[in-house]
């Protein structure tokens, strides 16, 4: 008599297929679900940072349209540097704040320039503060440390020749120039495809433009 049923190979387990089968899974999904989280995590530091920046360019524009010409009548009777002095120096406390993500070395650069209706900077008349810490003008000559990280050479617009009369008053701009780095393990997944030290990182400025504040 011929017994029908079901048979087995010999040495095969199925529940050991199966628990194969979840480890080859585990093994797919879990460096994607580890990327997705690095992304996440470094899209919010990112924004963070951005952020900051932002907020020390507006503060430099308020600042700026705040003192206008600094109420110089002339070049020859105020510092032409004064004003963008005090500008850099809010957007300093910003970027260097309890709290703030920001690397100041990242800073290179805070441009104070002329702008046009449209927000863009007229010809050469922009205002280069490069970073230099420590190496600023100091803005207390008392005793302490008050000088700024930033320093410059040549002021193309000086604040004593800034128009804050009239209808059509000019517009300050302030840019602030960062350089942002992938903190995350990320970082290391983005070098390998690209230029280690140099595809991990991006440029990352913010610009607010303001009208000078009439003369009271």
């Amino acid at each position: 008599m011929t017994r029908l049923g079901r048979t087995r190979s010999a040495g095969r387990d199925p529940r050991a297929a199966e628990r194969g089968q979840s480890v080859v899974e585990f093994i797919v999904v879990v460096p994607i679900v580890a990327m997705l989280l690095m992304i996440m995590l470094e899209f919010g530091m990112a924004f963070n940072h951005r952020l900051t920046v932002g907020c020390a360019s507006r503060e430099g524009a308020r600042i700026g349209a705040a003192l206008a010409n600094g109420g110089a009548t002339s070049c020859a009777t105020n510092d032409p540097g004064l004003v963008d002095q005090q500008v850099v120096a809010a957007v300093q406390r910003i970027l260097k704040s309890p709290g703030s993500p920001i690397v100041m070395s990242d800073v290179s650069q805070v441009r104070i320039y002329k702008a046009d209706a449209a927000g863009q900077p007229i010809g050469s008349l922009t205002n280069v503060w490069t970073y230099t810490p420590g190496g600023g003008p100091d803005l207390d000559p008392g005793p302490g440390i008050d000088r700024l990280d930033f320093s410059q050479s040549t002021i193309p617009w000086p604040a004593c020749g800034r128009q804050n009369g009239g209808a059509n008053p000019d517009h300050i701009g302030v840019r602030v120039v960062y350089t942002y780095r992938l903190t995350t393990p990320l970082r290391a997944v983005v070098d390998l495809f690209g230029t280690p030290g140099v595809s991990s990182t991006f440029a990352m400025t913010d610009q607010t433009v303001m009208a000078l504040n009439p003369t009271q």
